[in-house]
């Protein structure tokens, strides 16, 4: 196998399309939206892309078969809008891998003539989340003033002075191609599985795309969750009994 392997499936035409990032990271906040995304407006596999950058490692389907890591595209379009959305598998496991994969991944959005891109992920605060909120960084100043009014937050202080991985590096290599690109990152404690944070993206992102879209899937994961994250906090309370003066923190 090369180093990357690209496999087109299906030619497609695009009009412009925006191109949506939602890959495996903190809380899955972005994954679990496009997978949502994907299932909700029926978008159509377009492209596999193979790496030996990927883990080591093969998934053994439902008929006892194993196929190897990927990562895909889907398309679709609209009379209004047309999109290209990266999901997959894995990121890379090495540095070097990042920054090659994520070449590959624009080389593929200026062949459809992206006019944007939307990288999606989690910020992780170490704490179980009261409000969700949605937080940005922009490769523009341009982008960043529209993306406030959409109520996206942009702060001086987070998403903690970096974004590490393709949503990241799809901004800022973006930006030496001339690509706007703005990433959106859903609040999230870090350490679960988080519906709940990527229901709120979801409608962030679907509010600036001008989407209409059916969340009820994704309600019903984030009221699981909540569920979970309940019998969570009777077990903290159920803990003995701590010092004068002694907190409880989940991630020191």
């Amino acid at each position: 196998m090369k180093e990357i392997e690209i496999r087109e499936l299906k030619r497609v035409k695009l009009n412009a399309p925006v191109m949506i990032e939602g890959l495996p990271g903190v809380g899955n906040v972005g994954k679990l939206v496009v997978e949502h995304m994907i299932e909700e407006l029926h978008a159509e596999k377009i492209i596999e892309i193979y790496s030996w950058h990927f883990p080591p490692q093969v998934f053994v389907k439902d008929d006892g078969t194993v196929r190897l890591c990927r990562n895909e595209i889907y398309a679709w379009s609209s009379p209004k809008l047309d999109l290209l959305i990266l999901t997959g598998d894995q990121q890379s496991i090495t540095n070097e891998g990042h920054y090659i994969l994520t070449e590959k991944y624009l080389d593929i959005a200026e062949k459809f003539g992206v006019s944007r891109i939307f990288t999606l992920g989690g910020y992780g605060i170490g704490h179980l989340v009261e409000e969700q909120r949605v937080i940005g960084a922009a490769n523009t100043p341009e982008l960043v003033e529209e993306m406030r009014r959409f109520g996206v937050e942009f702060m001086e202080e987070e998403p903690g002075g970096s974004i590490v991985g393709a949503s990241g590096l799809l901004l800022g290599l973006g930006k030496m191609r001339g690509i706007p690109a703005v990433c959106l990152l859903g609040v999230t404690s870090g350490y679960l599985v988080d519906p709940k944070s990527a229901q709120a993206v979801l409608r962030v992102l679907c509010k600036i795309l001008g989407l209409e879209m059916d969340m009820h899937a994704l309600e019903e994961r984030a009221k699981e969750m909540e569920r979970v994250v309940e019998r969570l906090k009777k077990m903290e309370q159920a803990q003995a009994p701590m010092r004068a003066g002694e907190e409880l923190e989940y991630i020191r």
